[in-house]
């Protein structure tokens, strides 16, 4: 016989996890459910490891799915269960149509682990790196509910509603990107081709110029002595802070100031608090408990502030509170948001309560990228100008002092 790891409710609503020896997982179910536990994952103990190394944060140029070829995925698979096709026979179909690539090769694996006797969301969960956690236990309320294909247009609206807030803030930084990148373009230019030939000037002129000009010379010579540092560490400089906020530490520092910097924290702030809201809604709205939904809306709330605010939330929950009321002694969820959920929880709408919330941050979400753009532009406009006219000023300062000397 073989061990499983499994991961169950108890009768108070408890995850508990542990280890038990069976024959198959069929078997662990049956025992799981002997002792009034309630079945949330089965996975063989082989696998575990497997599994942890595939779920960690893959790496800079791991393979992704296309989050549009994802949608599209989800919404035909809840057209074909809706049209009455079973499950086996719909994921053929899938994977037969999709074009070559990872999202193919796993459709067509989970077909294959369901022919052998595996559900859909435990098929799923073996593909942490295409089907995440929020999506397999969305799939597995789907199983359990009979609604697999109500579930699936839940998650494609979902993943359509992520995407459109994470391309509104994408959009709003490629503006100042682009400029920056033809700034710096600009400048280096004017350092290494231009001033050179002031210096010559100069240097035949036999003064010694005014310390701004001394300050901007050095600079134009290191760069065209040391151009090589310059060039490295402008490639190097984004791959190594790219891998640096992978790790605990950088995510943390990083998050952390992005969601309290004075501009780009009130867009960060709520684009986390829309996608935060909008993941509790449906998954509450799809049947997963309260506990499990806070778990797994904290790992993919996109800033580690709110998640450890919820995590810390989860633990008073665990204890029987009602969730509005570690919220509001956290300073971190708005008095709104505090309050709209507890409203939810009296009337038993949390879940209808906090797709309002999405709703309206969303709407915020894109008014703040509109205001933010349009206060960057003037400030990228001051700063680079600026830069440009102290280097000029910086180059035709000993031609002033040449033209006082001779009219003196």
């Amino acid at each position: 016989m073989a061990r499983y790891v499994y991961q169950a409710k108890n009768l108070t609503g408890q995850v508990m996890q542990g280890e038990v020896e069976a024959k198959s997982e069929s078997e662990v179910r049956v025992k799981l459910q002997q002792m009034n536990m309630q079945t949330l994952r089965v996975i063989p103990k082989s696998q575990v490891g497997i599994r942890k190394s595939a779920s960690a944060s893959p790496s800079l140029f791991s393979k992704k799915v296309n989050s549009k070829d994802m949608q599209i995925f989800t919404r035909q698979f809840a057209t074909l269960i809706n049209a009455g096709i079973p499950v086996v026979d719909a994921l053929k179909i899938l994977g037969e149509g999709l074009r070559p690539g990872l999202l193919k090769d796993s459709a067509l694996k989970v077909k294959q682990s369901i022919e052998t006797g595996r559900r859909l969301a435990d098929s799923m969960a073996m593909i942490p790196t295409v089907f995440d956690r929020l999506y397999c236990n969305m799939i597995q309320a789907g199983e359990e509910a009979g609604i697999l294909d109500g579930i699936l247009n839940r998650l494609a609206i979902y993943m359509e509603k992520s995407q459109k807030i994470k391309s509104q803030v994408k959009g709003a930084m490629i503006y100042p990107a682009v400029i920056i990148a033809v700034a710096i373009l600009v400048i280096s230019g004017i350092l290494v081709f231009i001033i050179p030939k002031f210096q010559e000037f100069f240097a035949a002129n036999g003064k010694a110029p005014p310390m701004l000009t001394q300050m901007v010379v050095k600079l134009s010579q290191a760069m065209i002595h040391n151009w090589y540092i310059y060039v490295g560490a402008l490639i190097a400089g984004p791959f190594l802070f790219m891998n640096y906020i992978k790790t605990e530490e950088g995510r943390t520092r990083f998050e952390t100031f992005c969601f309290r910097a004075p501009i780009l924290g009130e867009l960060v702030s709520k684009q986390s608090f829309a996608r935060l809201t909008h993941t509790l809604s449906t998954l509450l709205s799809s049947g997963v408990g309260l506990i499990e939904a806070i778990d797994i809306a904290s790992k993919t709330s996109g800033n580690i502030v709110i998640e450890k605010a919820l995590t810390r939330c989860k633990d008073s929950v665990m204890q029987g509170k009602p969730l509005a009321l570690p919220l509001s002694k956290d300073k971190v969820f708005p008095t709104m948001v505090v309050q709209m959920i507890s409203i939810g929880e009296q009337s038993g709408t949390l879940d209808v309560m906090l797709g309002k919330i999405a709703d309206f941050y969303e709407d915020e979400v894109e008014n703040a990228v509109k205001a933010l753009t349009s206060l960057i532009e003037p400030l990228l406009m001051v700063v680079l100008g600026g830069i440009i006219a102290v280097l000029v000023v910086a180059m035709y300062l000993p031609v002033f002092n040449m033209a006082d000397v001779v009219g003196g």
